[in-house]
């Protein structure tokens, strides 16, 4: 069983290394690449204002986070949820780098990078020169994106969890018999080509046939094929 959280931040704005903070994490727990249910998800006081071109993007102003626990409130809590596992993020480096601005603001280390697995990277190589943005993405793989009118943390990783399905190989894990008549075919075998990407394999008449004449050999076969 491999465990994973995919993550994704909201932030005042675009650089950390100028005074841009943090104002909203959210994970989800994968466990071998399928959401578990489990997440974590906080809004966060920045300590300082949210301008209006980073509301436009994600919808969030001052006073939604009035009130909410500053960043050093929730790190511990946090560090428990994402353990030592891998991290999930679309653009990857962008999310680490504002976590690791937070973490070094009160003393604590920052994330290894030999956690990071990054979306963006995968659907580079799978779709090159192709948009690959979490929309674009999501739009190719025909996943509803009615709900995502602005930017939101634990939204946007629901999205990414169904896009990471995809990029990791689709919901059709291992080889699978299909029911039969599907796709037009007599059987149908799931199997993979590349990074887990699954593909239809049709079973062929002849291959039908020569199934059931090596089990009609067998004694006392405890399964059979039909023919016809």
């Amino acid at each position: 069983m491999t465990r994973c959280v995919l993550f994704d931040t909201e932030t005042t704005g675009l650089d950390p290394l100028t005074g841009d903070r943090v104002i909203e994490f959210a994970g989800l727990e994968l466990v071998n690449d399928l959401p578990t249910g489990a997440f974590f998800h906080r809004v966060i006081d920045p300590q300082r204002d949210i301008p209006a071109e980073a509301s436009r993007i994600h919808g969030m102003t001052s006073a939604d986070v009035e009130g909410k626990p500053v960043f050093a409130d929730i790190a511990r809590e946090l560090l428990e949820f994402l353990r030592d596992d891998k991290l999930i993020a679309h653009n990857a480096a962008f999310d680490f780098g504002f976590l690791d601005a937070e973490f070094l603001r009160i003393g604590m280390p920052k994330l290894d990078r030999s956690r990071m697995i990054d979306t963006l990277v995968l659907a580079k190589e799978r779709f090159p020169g192709m948009p690959n943005s979490l929309d674009a993405l999501c739009r190719r793989f025909e996943i509803d994106l009615s709900a995502r009118t602005t930017h939101n943390a634990l939204l946007d990783c629901k999205l990414l969890a169904e896009v990471y399905v995809e990029l990791t190989g689709g919901r059709q894990r291992g080889l699978l018999l299909a029911e039969d008549g599907q796709e037009g075919f007599s059987s149908v075998a799931y199997s993979r080509t590349g990074p887990r990407t699954p593909r239809l394999v049709a079973v062929s008449e002849a291959e039908r046939e020569a199934h059931v004449a090596f089990v009609a050999q067998l004694k006392d076969p405890v399964w059979d094929l039909p023919a016809g």
